[in-house]
């Protein structure tokens, strides 16, 4: 089987690959307490994940994860208060997007596309493309193209009725909750404890975000809804249909026509 991860590849091997025209998915995540039940690193783990085997369907390449995303924000994330959290200012997340599209397109990598795992990571990942497409086209390269996506957002309603029925409680309260839970599940199962996962309601909050944040707010286990009902056979379903859906993406997604 081809090697997809470009750490993994000697640079004559990259450098042919990248005159064939490969594309470079990069996973973006974060180190961000997911509960008393899992490991911190799932927003790395997942998007990896999925970006490896979307490079397999799609003949593309698999940069090294970026590891570290923006701060824990408490509606979507528990809150960057959490020990283990660790994040990163907005425009040191900028910087390290615009500069790793920058050193891509300079290897000769004209289609990338930013998988992100960690929901607070959109808006500096938007930001840091902008950037780099605008100081690539002061270089003199026009035809840069750069996808960004969120995983969960291929999740299809079919699919969410078949694991939450009529209780799905929205993603930006899904935090350490069912999906990222049977996910790891299936993929990371040493990572998971689900003795120790914590049954309670979806979170609640006011409709303004309070800095500093009140850590009240927050549920005591630091996900925003229960994991109880994870398993490993609806991660198995959650990643396939998540491949699925970005490989066929990313099928027409570059092509000038669409």
């Amino acid at each position: 089987m081809e090697k997809t991860r470009i750490s993994e590849l000697a640079w004559p091997e990259y450098a042919q690959r990248v005159r064939d025209g490969a594309m470079v998915l990069i996973p973006v995540g974060a180190l961000e307490q997911h509960g008393p039940h899992m490991s911190m690193n799932p927003d790395v783990l997942l998007p990896t994940a999925i970006s490896e085997r979307v490079a397999a369907n799609v003949g593309g390449l698999v940069a090294p994860a970026l590891v570290y995303g923006y701060k824990s924000q408490q509606q979507s994330g528990g809150g960057n208060h959490l020990p283990g959290t660790t994040s990163l200012d907005g425009n040191t997340m900028i910087n390290v997007v615009r500069d790793v599209l920058r050193e891509l397109a300079r290897h000769g990598v004209r289609r990338v596309t930013l998988v992100n795992g960690h929901y607070e990571n959109s808006m500096f990942l938007t930001e840091g493309v902008d950037l780099a497409i605008r100081e690539l086209g002061w270089s003199g390269i026009h035809d840069f193209r750069c996808v960004i996506l969120s995983y969960w957002d291929f999740i299809d309603e079919t699919t969410i009725r078949a694991i939450y029925a009529d209780d799905f409680p929205g993603w930006a309260v899904e935090h350490g909750g069912v999906l990222e839970t049977s996910l790891m599940l299936h993929l990371h199962p040493h990572l998971v404890n689900m003795d120790l996962v914590e049954d309670h309601p979806p979170a609640e909050f006011p409709p303004y975000d309070h800095f500093p944040v009140k850590p009240e707010l927050t549920p005591a286990s630091g996900c925003l809804s229960s994991a109880r009902r994870a398993t490993a056979e609806y991660g198995e379903l959650l990643l396939r249909v998540a491949v699925e859906g970005i490989s066929t993406a990313l099928g027409t997604a570059f092509d000038p026509a669409t």
